[in-house]
């Protein structure tokens, strides 16, 4: 009888102790382009909680991340975009409250096969002839978008239209974001996109410069010539420097996590994004980003913790836009 009582107790502990470790998980979704940021930082803040805290991070793209968001499903959504008015409309609609938290800088990879020898830099313009919709079937090979290139056909490698490195890419070269042609291997996964590239000496295709970086021996990144607005009119290739000072032009672009107004209710929650903030500025260049500068995030923090909640990015392209243009722009609901 001691014994039966004895399990008894044992199995009612085991089931409380499940229920506080399901109090005391944090979810986030979203981007697979700022998931190795989110990854890192809640590595850390796991086990500087004793693994006490959970934090489960999961790769729907920023698409596809707020629509569980804006349904209440995830307390923080990672986007490689601003949150788009149909987002802000449908989380508005749910009452969702949320802060918009810039976390770093990144820049889009156009890369190449390492093999292909003869191809250095591309303007945007060629780009656009590459990846407009009217290309769908059409244009297919190098000497389409210029004479002197080979006759060859080459093979495209991008984002799917749950990305947020798909809209972004779309708005800065094609001009308007989601306008891209269709038959491309469109995936969600960056890695996919290194693996279709590195495969074929013809390919070409665009992804985050941390996946780039960790694959050059297989890839090789184009310089940009970024058009009339460009702050240059050379070629400019992605690196730390010139995304930091917005010569990487149209390609540089912020990060964000969103945080649910709700669910800082919650201390964890609370406590993971502070950790997120404070420590974001080492952890962010470990995983191949540009981090901000220490003191923007000192103005994030103070914005979060002023309760500011809402976007500042409400009207207008935010294609281009520096540092210190996206950190003193202020919140609109």
């Amino acid at each position: 009888m001691k014994f039966f009582y004895a399990m008894v107790l044992f199995l009612i502990s085991q089931q409380v102790q499940a229920q506080n470790t399901t109090q005391n998980i944090i979810k986030v979704d979203g981007s697979s382009t700022v998931y190795p940021i989110t990854e890192a930082i809640a590595e850390e803040f796991q086990i500087a909680k004793k693994n006490k805290i959970k934090v489960t991070v999961g790769v729907s793209g920023t698409g596809g991340g707020f629509k569980k968001f804006c349904r209440g499903e995830t307390d923080l959504q990672d986007a490689s975009r601003p949150i788009s008015h149909t987002e802000m409309a449908d989380c508005k609609k749910a009452g969702i409250q949320y802060f918009e938290l810039p976390i770093a800088f990144e820049g889009t990879v156009v890369a190449v096969n390492i093999k292909n020898t003869w191809l250095n830099e591309i303007s945007v313009a060629d780009l656009k002839k590459i990846w407009e919709p009217p290309a769908t079937g059409k244009i297919k090979k190098w000497n389409q978008i210029k004479a002197q290139w080979p006759d060859a056909e080459f093979k495209l490698f991008g984002a799917g239209s749950d990305s947020g490195t798909f809209d972004y890419f779309t708005e800065a070269i094609v001009g308007k974001a989601k306008s891209s042609r269709g038959d491309y291997t469109a995936v969600e996964d960056d890695n996919t996109i290194v693996k279709g590239i590195a495969g074929d000496r013809n390919g070409i295709g665009y992804l985050p410069m941390s996946y780039y970086e960790e694959n050059k021996k297989t890839l090789k990144a184009l310089a940009i010539i970024g058009g009339e607005k460009a702050p240059t009119k050379t070629a400019v290739f992605p690196t730390v420097q010139t995304v930091e000072n917005g010569t990487y032009f149209p390609l540089s672009r912020p990060l964000f996590i969103y945080v649910s107004a709700a669910a800082i209710k919650k201390p964890e929650v609370s406590e993971f994004v502070k950790f997120y903030i404070k420590n974001a500025v080492e952890i962010v260049p470990q995983v191949k980003y540009v981090a901000l500068p220490p003191q923007a995030y000192i103005m994030i923090e103070e914005r979060f913790l002023k309760g500011k909640t809402g976007t500042v990015f409400s009207a207008g392209s935010h294609v281009g836009m520096k540092i210190e243009e996206l950190i003193k722009k202020e919140t609109v609901h």
